[in-house]
């Protein structure tokens, strides 16, 4: 039987939500909300037989919806979610989770206690390029981790309602979340805006962890080209990510250092270089979010916990809430619950 599925949003992101979930085994698309009406009528002409309303609430409270995905802007994410799960729909909802910790523990609570699937959207996470980072990782391949250093920018496009670190970096964090079995501290953020009365549109954030590995993250709307590029160091190899490579977008690098004591100075260390082979392994090609959509499917099915579950997308707002806050005092680190 069909998991029958509402869509909240048809703007930017929402129309790949649909097209996923209208192709998806074991899913079946039947309504899609959207305040505009030019947007209702292009689900109309696009999907026949799929409902197309202008309340979110009708389709939350309709009787023939099992599961609600949220595709709207960061401020609604909170109390769209919130009524989802008090209709008793599982729900699936766009990253950010939410716009405060507070509000995400909240959405956790509700739905462990309905025995409800919460998932967060964070479609890196499914793609084969970060699968395969967090395989070299969890196989020993690269070592002990050293760092993670990112930088994604582009120019544009300007967001009105959240600032950069909220629209770009919480990709980095989503993926750190996935891939590093080590538990964050401490943020350090700064940032800059360039517009005025809009939010920082440049940040440069530091993630400070419980061992010698540290994550830095360059976040920009201001850049004249768009670059989306991951190094992730360890003591063995090193990986290079970059994301808009069409083929080969890892490559792996069996280059390091070695340390050794001096036999002259016992207190000295010699430190020796290491340079091999670069390989970029096979990725899968399937599209993450039609991926995506198929776990959410299943794990409404079997009950199982998400990939991309609620504690994750809890993480992710927690750093997201500690690098405003340590922007706002420029620079200075801000500690994350334990």
């Amino acid at each position: 039987m069909s998991v029958r599925i509402g869509v909240v949003g048809y703007g930017y992101w929402g129309p790949n939500i649909v097209r996923n979930f209208a192709e998806a085994n074991g899913a079946k698309l039947v309504a899609v909300s959207d305040l505009r009406e030019d947007k209702r009528a292009l689900v109309t002409r696009r999907y026949p037989g799929v409902r197309a309303v202008a309340d979110a609430a009708e389709l939350i409270n309709a009787t023939d919806i099992d599961a609600v995905a949220i595709a709207t802007p960061v401020g609604s994410h909170y109390e769209l979610a919130l009524a989802a799960l008090q209709a008793g729909k599982h729900v699936m909802v766009e990253k950010p989770m939410t716009a405060s910790a507070e509000q995400a523990r909240h959405l956790i609570e509700v739905a462990d206690k309905r025995g409800l699937t919460l998932m967060v959207d964070h479609t890196f996470c499914y793609t084969g390029a970060v699968r395969k980072m967090k395989e070299l990782v969890e196989q020993g391949d690269l070592g002990d981790l050293y760092y993670y250093d990112s930088l994604r920018v582009n120019l544009g496009l300007f967001q009105h309602d959240v600032n950069v670190i909220w629209d770009l970096a919480v990709h980095d964090l989503s993926i750190l979340e996935f891939i590093v079995p080590h538990r964050p501290q401490a943020v350090s953020a700064v940032g800059m805006s360039h517009v005025p009365g809009s939010p920082e549109n440049i940040a440069y954030i530091t993630v400070f962890y419980d061992t010698p590995f540290v994550a830095h993250i360059n976040v920009n709307w201001l850049a004249p080209v768009k670059v989306r590029q991951t190094l992730l160091g360890g003591s063995r190899k090193m990986v290079v990510y970059d994301d808009l490579e069409p083929s080969e977008k890892i490559k792996v690098y069996d280059k390091g250092i070695t340390t050794t004591p001096s036999s002259e100075q016992i207190y000295q260390m010699l430190v020796g270089y290491r340079s091999g082979d670069m390989w970029a392994p096979q990725l899968s090609g399937a599209e993450a979010l039609g991926l995506e959509i198929r776990h959410f499917i299943e794990c409404i099915e079997s009950k199982g916990k998400p990939v991309t579950d609620g504690m994750m997308g809890l993480g992710v707002v927690e750093i997201l809430e500690a690098a405003s806050q340590s922007m706002a005092l420029r620079g200075q680190p801000v500690a994350l619950a334990g």
